[in-house]
C-alpha cells in the first residue's frame, strides 16, 4: 500500500470507526436525536426504534471504519462503501433547509459540520478510482 493509499484510507478509516465505537453506548434520546437528522437525508430510518437505529448506526460505522483500515480490502470496494456513507451524510445537508444559506449549496452555521463531509465523498471517489496495484 502506497503513502497516498495509507492516508485515504487510514486517516478516515479511524476516524469513522472512532466514530462508531462512541455510538455503541448511545442512550435512547441521543439515539432518537441522530435518527431525526437521518431521517432528513434518509427517510426510511423513522421507521426504526431509536435503538435499533443507533446500533445499526455505530456497527454501520464500525465496519466501514475496519473496511478501510484493513488492507487486504480493496480500493475499489473501499472507496464504494465510503461513497455510500457520504452519500448519505450529505442528502442529509441538501435535504435540511437550515444547513444551507438560501442559495440551497453554501453552508450555514449549523451545516458546517455536515458540509466538511464533502472531503469523504472525495476520498471515496479517489478510492475507487485508484489503480488496483496501489
Amino acid at each position: 500500500m502506497n503513502l497516498s493509499t495509507l492516508a485515504l484510507r487510514t486517516l478516515p478509516g479511524a476516524f469513522i470507526l472512532n466514530a462508531g465505537i462512541s455510538k455503541l453506548k448511545l442512550d435512547r434520546d441521543s439515539a432518537e436525536g441522530l435518527q431525526g437528522m437521518a431521517a432528513t437525508g434518509v427517510p426510511a430510518v423513522e421507521k426504526l426504534p431509536p435503538e435499533t437505529f443507533g446500533k445499526a448506526l455505530a456497527w454501520g460505522e464500525i465496519a466501514l471504519g475496519t473496511a478501510l483500515l484493513t488492507p487486504f480490502v480493496s480500493n475499489r470496494l473501499a472507496g464504494l462503501a465510503l461513497g455510500g456513507f457520504s452519500a448519505g451524510m450529505l442528502s442529509m445537508y441538501f435535504r435540511n433547509d437550515d444547513m444551507t444559506e438560501s442559495d440551497g449549496v453554501r453552508p450555514s452555521q449549523d451545516g458546517t459540520p455536515l458540509a466538511k463531509d464533502i472531503w469523504l465523498a472525495a476520498i471515496a471517489i479517489a478510492l475507487v478510482a485508484k489503480r488496483s496495484k496501489d
